[in-house]
């Protein structure tokens, strides 16, 4: 049984709003919201520092990449999973057809979601902030001829920004789902200029 199934019942509505609050804002899982943020972070400060610390590309670049690597398999198997109840995969059916699986976790029974808003905002926050560093670098690597570099930013980029996409499907639903409900809203606006032929005219 769980933690959840058994609670102390507030006499005053008053305490209810605060313990659901000190619920949202709890970090339920910290080791999880550390490791989320350590291995993309570490390989951005690595990035950055690595020319100042060592003259070995070779050894830099393999760290960058081991970094990248435990990021994308932290992010995709277990950080999303605990933190915002979302998870994404790829799996083959019995014909040798490769689908992607995009699932969020279903509100429970109280109508809430186990995640708390402070997971979540963490999550969140990481996973978008750093694609966009890696695309910086990418652009300044460009610029400034850092050839070398270039494929190791490619792969930060690649890696991070995969994630992102994963999760951002996992959020939003399919993309059948967003083409279906942009074509009943299409379809509405259009019946309702029916109805109504001045309604959109300008005034």
């Amino acid at each position: 049984d769980s933690n959840d199934d058994i609670e102390d019942v507030s006499l005053f509505d008053a305490d209810d709003d605060v313990s659901r609050r000190s619920k949202k804002s709890k970090i339920r899982h910290p080791v999880a919201s550390f490791f989320h943020l350590f291995f993309r972070v570490s390989a951005i400060v690595v990035y950055l520092l690595c020319e100042l610390l060592t003259s070995s590309f070779i050894a830099c670049m393999v760290t960058i990449i081991l970094l990248l690597s435990c990021d994308f398999w932290a992010v995709k198997n277990v950080t999303g999973r605990l933190m915002v109840g979302l998870r994404w995969w790829n799996q083959v059916d019995d014909d040798g057809r490769s689908h992607w699986v995009f699932e969020a976790r279903k509100v429970s029974a109280q109508g809430s979601k186990t995640s708390s808003e402070a997971e979540s905002r963490i999550f969140w926050l990481g996973l978008i902030t750093c694609p966009m560093i890696w695309v910086i670098f990418a652009f300044s690597a460009l610029f400034s001829f850092k050839v070398k570099w270039l494929a190791v930013v490619v792969m930060g980029v690649v890696l991070q920004g995969a994630n992102l996409y994963g999760y951002i499907r996992c959020k939003v639903g399919s993309r059948k789902n967003l083409t279906s409900m942009a074509t009943n809203y299409l379809g509405k606006q259009f019946l309702r200029q029916v109805r109504f032929p001045g309604f959109w005219k300008p005034s």
